[in-house]
């Protein structure tokens, strides 16, 4: 066997990849410029499925001038239209999740209203997801269909896509109401990345929204995954969909002695030093008496959820100390009758 025949696709595969080196060096110099701030923004994420892509597109356009035999073009060939399928596909995920990443950073750069971000940034994370799987789902059929036994059965797959159609979804059924249900969540403004609300009972922020589930981060450090079905199918509440700010309660029950209008003095005192009121609103009102006790209800508003938990907190534990040091008698008692006889 001659030397150059052995040689020749080696040089031809050499000269590609010092080619694709070649463009890959003049590109990081371009972008060491100090005006070619996009150019840095888009090279980071792109950088290796482009040189996979464009070194696939040179090998394959190379291919014919190595001179290899016959019967190892083939395989050779259809090895590099994967791997140019692969890559490319690769690449444009990349690039259709930068360009909505910029456009989000754009957007909430020139809005000021956080409930407004909270939306388009979850939006822009279902975007990004379903733009994924969709060019997966493309690139896979892409590839598949370059094997002959793949196109040759396509015919009997066509013939039988009903029922084929019909077994999948009947056995995906609660995946796909786990997709259409997410996109609904996204778009239909139900919930958003960092919302706070009520599910099963208990409190948190939502943490994560992907197609198929929802994670809450509780106040205790725990994850709640729900699905998103859950979320179009029950309801639930949201604490923060227009406007974070809330009202919280304190209940106190006290005795029927308690000078009701020195206690509500002292609570207005004590709001304008707490930081977590947000000077909008409070009342202390008698909201219900029983034969031992008078129930005293303390309304504040907060900023949102957290600031309420804490200012209920540390208004009750106020209250408490000055009826227990100034008013005594105001707490509760158990009343004892002794039986006489």
């Amino acid at each position: 066997m001659p030397v150059w025949t052995v040689l020749r696709p080696v040089a031809v595969a050499a000269a590609a990849l010092l080619a694709i080196l070649l463009l890959d060096r003049t590109v990081l110099v371009l972008a060491r410029r100090p005006a070619a701030g996009r150019l840095r923004t888009l090279l980071q994420p792109c950088r290796v499925p482009a040189l996979l892509t464009l070194a696939g597109l040179l090998l394959l356009a190379a291919e014919p001038a190595a001179g290899l035999p016959e019967p190892a073009r083939g395989p050779l060939r259809h090895g590099l239209v994967l791997l140019v399928l692969a890559a490319g596909a690769w690449l444009l995920t990349r690039v259709v999740a930068l360009l909505i990443d910029t456009s989000f950073a754009r957007y909430a750069t020139e809005r000021r209203d956080p409930a407004r971000i909270r939306r388009v940034r979850t939006q822009t994370g279902m975007l990004r997801r379903l733009s994924s799987a969709g060019i997966a789902v493309v690139a896979l059929a892409a590839a598949l269909m370059t094997f002959p036994a793949v196109r040759s059965v396509g015919a009997s797959l066509l013939a039988s896509a009903g029922i084929l159609g019909l077994v999948v979804g009947v056995a995906a059924q609660s995946t796909l109401a786990n997709l259409f249900a997410g996109v609904q969540l996204a778009f239909g403004d139900m919930v958003r990345l960092g919302d706070e609300v009520v599910v099963a009972g208990d409190w948190g922020t939502v943490e994560e929204i992907t197609l198929t589930y929802v994670v809450i981060a509780t106040w205790d450090q725990r994850r709640i995954v729900m699905p998103v079905s859950y979320f179009v199918g029950k309801p639930f509440e949201n604490w923060s969909r227009r406007d974070p700010a809330i009202t919280g309660t304190a209940l106190l029950h006290l005795d029927h002695r308690t000078p009701v209008g020195e206690l509500r003095a002292e609570f207005e005192r004590l709001l304008k030093e707490c930081a977590w009121w947000d000077g909008e609103g409070s009342a202390l009102q008698v909201v219900d008496t029983t034969p031992s006790t008078i129930v005293v209800r303390a309304l504040m508003t907060a900023r949102n959820a957290a600031d309420a938990f804490e200012l209920r907190c540390w208004i009750r534990e106020r209250l408490i100390g000055y009826l227990r040091e100034q008013h005594p008698e105001a707490l509760p008692r158990v009343a004892l009758d002794p039986v006489h006889g």
